[in-house]
C-alpha cells in the first residue's frame, strides 16, 4: 500500500513538472529558473538580485534576494544570456561583410541610459540580417560576451548585437589618425570625450566599412544607400549619421583632415564641420538644397528630413505632447538631440510626450524595462 502511495506520488509530481515545464516554454522564462553567478548556484521560479536594474542589468557586487526584498520581482525577470561564450567575437570577424551597424561609446561609463540602449535596439530591429556593434570604452578584454550581454538584459536576446572594448591605440594604427593620437595629450584637451568619438567613428567606418549611428538616433526603417552622408541644413553636413564601403576615399580624405587641421578647441570642428569642409571639397559642383536628396559621384547627399525632420533649435519637441503625431514617413532614422539637453531630460512611461511613443513603437523591450523603473522608483517628469 505504502509503495502504491509513493508511486501514485511520484506520478503526480512528474505531471505537475510537465505542466511547469510547458508553462514556462510559453513564457519564455526557462533560463531563469536556474542562475548561477560567481560560483553559486540560486534556485527560484523568479529570481532577481538586489544589484539588477530592469535596464541596466545586474551590478558588480550584488547578492541574492527574495520576492519579499525586491519589489519588481512581481512584474520581471533577470535574463541571463541564453549561451554561453567563452570570449567576446573579433571585431574582424563579426564585420567582415562590410555591411555593420556601429556604434560608440568613449567615456567610461557602463551604465547607460534609456536613449542608448533604445537607439542599439531600435537598429537590431530595423537591421535583423545585418550585426549591430557596439564599442565602449569600459569594457575590457577580460569581459565575456555572456557578462556584458548580461549587463545589458533588454539587448541581451537580440543574436545580431555585439559588444567590443573600444581601443583607440588598437583602432588608429594603420590610419592617418595613429601619428595624431601618439602626440595627443587627452587631459588638457576640453572636449576629448567628443573629439577622440569624431576620430574613432571615420577610422571604424574606414577600416570596417558599414553604417555609423550616434546614441542618441533612433532607427525606424532601413537606409537604402551604402555610401552616404546626411545634411543636417542646406550649408551644414553632420557626422551623427554615415556610411561607406571599407576605404572609402571620402573617410580616407576625413582622417586626412582631421589631422591636418586640427583644433580641438572650438566643438563641432573634428566632427559636422569637417564632413562639411570635406564634402565642399568633394562636391564643389553639387548643386544642392535643403529638400531634395543630392548625388556626389557615388555619394548621397540625405535631406535633413531624412534624419532630422526636428531640427536641433526645435529639440524639446521630441519631449512634448502632440495633438497628433507626426508620421515621419520620410524619414530613415530620427536624431534626439542628446547633447542640446545635455543628458537632463529622459522619456517617463505615462507622459505621453513624442519620445515616448516613438520608444514604444521602436524599442519594446527598454521600454517596457522604463515601465517597470518607473513603478519601482516613482520618476516624475523633469521641467525644461
Amino acid at each position: 500500500m505504502l509503495k502504491s502511495l509513493k508511486i501514485v506520488a511520484f506520478l503526480l509530481l512528474v505531471i505537475t513538472l510537465g505542466f511547469f515545464y510547458g508553462f514556462a516554454c510559453r513564457q519564455n522564462i526557462i533560463p531563469y529558473i536556474f542562475y548561477i553567478s560567481e560560483g553559486k548556484l540560486f534556485n527560484g521560479f523568479i529570481l532577481m538580485n538586489k544589484g539588477f536594474n530592469p535596464i541596466q542589468g545586474w551590478s558588480n557586487s550584488t547578492e541574492a534576494s527574495s520576492v519579499k526584498d525586491n519589489p519588481l520581482l512581481e512584474t520581471t525577470i533577470a535574463p541571463p544570456s541564453t549561451t554561453v561564450t567563452p570570449a567576446l567575437r573579433s571585431v574582424s570577424e563579426v564585420l567582415k561583410e562590410g555591411n555593420g551597424i556601429i556604434f560608440l561609446e568613449t567615456s567610461d561609463r557602463l551604465q547607460l541610459p534609456p536613449l542608448v540602449l533604445c537607439a542599439v535596439e531600435s537598429a537590431a530591429r530595423v537591421y535583423k540580417d545585418r550585426p549591430v556593434a557596439f564599442f565602449l570604452k569600459g569594457l575590457n578584454d577580460t569581459n565575456t560576451e555572456e557578462l556584458v550581454k548580461r549587463h545589458f538584459p533588454t539587448l541581451s536576446s537580440f543574436r545580431n548585437v555585439y559588444f567590443f572594448p573600444l581601443k583607440l591605440k588598437e583602432l588608429f594604427i594603420g590610419t592617418s589618425l595613429h601619428s595624431w593620437y601618439k602626440k595627443i595629450n587627452p587631459e588638457v584637451e576640453k572636449y576629448w570625450v567628443h573629439v577622440s568619438a569624431d576620430g574613432c567613428r571615420i577610422a571604424l567606418i574606414w577600416k570596417y566599412g558599414g553604417l555609423y549611428l550616434d546614441t542618441d538616433i533612433i532607427s525606424m526603417r532601413t537606409i537604402p544607400k551604402q555610401n552616404f552622408i546626411a545634411a543636417q541644413s542646406s550649408q551644414y553636413s553632420s557626422n551623427g549619421v554615415f556610411g561607406f564601403f571599407p576605404h572609402h576615399n571620402f573617410t580616407q580624405e576625413c582622417m586626412e583632415d582631421f589631422v591636418r587641421n586640427y583644433n580641438s578647441g572650438i566643438w563641432g570642428h573634428q566632427g559636422p564641420y569637417l564632413f562639411t569642409r570635406v564634402l565642399k571639397k568633394f562636391c564643389s559642383e553639387t548643386k544642392y538644397n535643403d529638400t531634395e536628396d543630392a548625388m556626389c559621384g557615388n555619394i548621397t547627399i540625405f535631406k535633413p528630413e531624412r534624419f532630422y525632420p526636428i531640427s536641433y533649435p526645435s529639440w524639446r519637441r521630441y519631449y512634448q505632447v502632440w495633438d497628433i503625431l507626426p508620421t515621419f514617413h520620410n524619414s530613415f532614422a530620427l536624431h534626439l538631440w542628446n547633447y542640446m539637453s545635455r543628458g537632463n531630460v529622459t522619456v517617463v512611461p505615462g507622459s505621453n510626450v513624442l519620445a515616448e511613443h516613438l520608444y514604444k513603437d521602436y524599442c519594446p523591450s527598454t521600454y517596457k524595462a522604463m515601465l517597470i523603473s518607473t513603478k519601482s522608483h516613482h520618476l516624475t517628469l523633469p521641467t525644461l
